[in-house]
């Protein structure tokens, strides 16, 4: 091959060697304008807009707050608070002579069984005629010392044992309140604060206890004025709710004597039935007759001789009498206390 020969080659490998990036790059543009890119070619947005695109997309990751707590609203809408449960010893009333639940069948309970039903029959409308508030039970005495209280818890728990009957003992005695101390109890707040504290309710002062169906209000917060605000018009007004309000359940009061305050008179104005206890042998016959006088509005009145002495039996007990008026009447039972 000539020199002219050589030369020509040569020239046209440097052409073909200059003329390929050329055709390479119009390949990239043509694929650029017409055909979808590679995968590896399409540029990835900058890394601050993919976190905020990132952060539209998912919600932001919040720790889990603690569950609030379930609060039953009042129909006012404020929160009610939680029931005041008491424990009664049960045991130990049966030993100082108590009703209680559950426990062998004695005198005692037998006695208040038929003490109660002619109280439970006036209030199921089932009496010789209809009585207003027949719910409303007051035990009351014409002196002190006479045993009211122990028959007032008595009678209550016998009734709380009823199967279709809640009941709800108030101790009305606020110069001298014992219920909460009978039942072993520590005193507590109750009708004195709800006749002397604004915003106060019935519902505040409950005590529910372990014996079922049976709450006590007890008398409260020791007032100077006690005795003229059981016979205030607020005492009143609050009667009046008990009556409307707990028309379905059986409101035993342990009343002060009638011969030693007034209130327990204006207590009887309101009453469907008076239980009257009667110590035997020791409350005068002239005592007994002054203080039926002021309850003569009451329309039934059912007596109770207490510590009655059953002749040949040795033993102290109840008796009892009922009508519209007084009588009276004996049965026997276990020794009991005042």
């Amino acid at each position: 091959m000539s020199i002219i020969e050589k030369a020509v080659e040569r020239l046209e490998q440097l052409q073909k060697a200059n003329a390929a990036p050329q055709v390479q790059g119009d390949t990239t543009a043509d694929q650029t304008a017409g055909s979808p890119a590679p995968v590896a070619a399409v540029a990835s947005p900058p890394a601050s807009a993919f976190a905020a695109k990132s952060a539209a997309a998912e919600p932001e990751s919040v720790a889990p707050s603690r569950p609030a707590e379930a609060v039953t609203p009042k129909p006012n809408g404020a929160p009610v608070p939680p029931a005041r449960h008491v424990e009664i010893d049960l045991e130990r009333l049966q030993s100082i002579g108590i009703v209680t639940p559950n426990a062998p069948r004695s005198l005692i309970g037998d006695e208040f069984r038929i003490i109660k039903r002619p109280l439970l029959r006036n209030i199921q409308g089932k009496g010789a005629s209809a009585i207003n508030n027949a719910n409303l039970i007051m035990i009351t005495s014409s002196l002190p010392g006479e045993g009211k209280s122990f028959s007032s818890i008595n009678l209550a728990i016998s009734m709380a044992m009823e199967l279709d009957h809640t009941v709800l003992l108030i101790d009305a005695d606020v110069s001298r309140p014992s219920v909460l101390n009978l039942l072993g109890l520590p005193p507590k707040k109750g009708l004195m604060d709800v006749l002397t504290t604004p915003g106060t309710q019935i519902g505040d002062v409950l005590l529910k206890t372990n014996i079922e169906k049976l709450s006590l209000l007890p008398a409260g917060t020791p007032h100077p004025r006690a005795t003229e605000l059981l016979a205030s018009d607020a005492m009143n007004n609050l009667l009046e709710e008990l009556a409307e309000r707990y028309s379905d359940r059986i409101i035993v009061f342990d009343s002060p004597p009638l011969l030693v305050t007034t209130e327990s008179r204006v207590l009887a104005t309101h009453m469907g039935q008076i239980v009257m206890v009667v110590e035997s042998n020791k409350t005068a016959q002239a005592a007994l007759k002054q203080a039926i006088a002021t309850i003569e509005s009451c329309p039934v009145k059912l007596m109770l001789l207490n510590k009655a002495r059953h002749s040949g039996a040795g033993s102290y007990g109840y008796g009892y009498g009922y009508g519209y008026g007084y009588g009276y009447g004996y049965g026997h039972a276990p020794k009991e206390n005042a």
